[in-house]
């Protein structure tokens, strides 16, 4: 399993880029195959400032249906195109062509909350 060392992670499975003020935010490998075939990716949160936490979606798989929360508070800016038509991509690719939505972040520091990947490794119980 794949947990890039620039980034950072959730409790809630969700992984965090940024580039500047701007996050672009996705779910795990860990989280992408405990869900198993993503079918459906819903996101209607676009231009939406949301807070930290709050919930910015769905994924769907064969399996379940799971809600996707906010990592830091902003504005979403976009919501990845892909997934409209190619959700299988955050199977496929969850840390390149699979990201979720980018924001504009409200407050940077927040993302020193955020776990390393070392420490997301022990919450999912993986060895590094």
């Amino acid at each position: 399993m794949n947990f890039p060392d620039n980034l950072k992670y959730t409790k809630d499975h969700e992984w965090v880029r940024t580039e500047g003020n701007v996050a672009i935010i996705g779910i795990t490998d860990f989280a992408q195959s405990e869900l198993g075939d993503i079918v459906y990716v819903e996101i209607e949160t676009e231009g939406d400032s949301l807070d930290h936490e709050a919930t910015f979606g769905t994924v769907e798989a064969v399996k379940t249906v799971s809600d996707l929360f906010m990592p830091v508070s902003g504005k979403v800016l976009e919501v990845n195109p892909k997934l409209t038509t190619n959700p299988e991509s955050v199977n496929k690719d969850p840390y390149g062509d699979g990201w979720m939505i980018r924001v504009e972040m409200s407050n940077a520091a927040e993302v020193n909350s955020l776990m390393s990947a070392a420490d997301y490794r022990k919450l999912v119980g993986v060895d590094a």
